[in-house]
């Protein structure tokens, strides 16, 4: 699966496993992902996009623009996929 920029995960695998998280990048190396938090923007993740599902949202670009943005669009995320 493509992911793109300012796609939503949750994270499949790994420490951040069950964890939402935005896509910041996509590369032939694996999918750089970030969420504001104890991944920020300024240092995504790379992970191998098999394990990443894909929420089915776009963030904004505006989401982007600071960690706190992004944290509060993702904390938007996660409670209407909650629901």
């Amino acid at each position: 699966m493509m992911f793109e920029r300012g796609d939503a995960v949750i994270s499949a695998a790994g420490r951040d496993r069950n964890e939402f998280l935005a896509v910041a990048a996509a590369d032939a190396t694996g999918v750089f992902v970030c969420n504001g938090k104890d991944r920020p923007l300024d240092n995504p993740k790379r992970k191998n996009p098999k394990h990443l599902t894909p929420v089915g949202v776009r963030l904004e670009e505006e989401a982007f623009h600071s960690d706190k943005r992004l944290r509060k669009a993702l904390a938007i995320v996660k409670a209407n996929f909650l629901k």
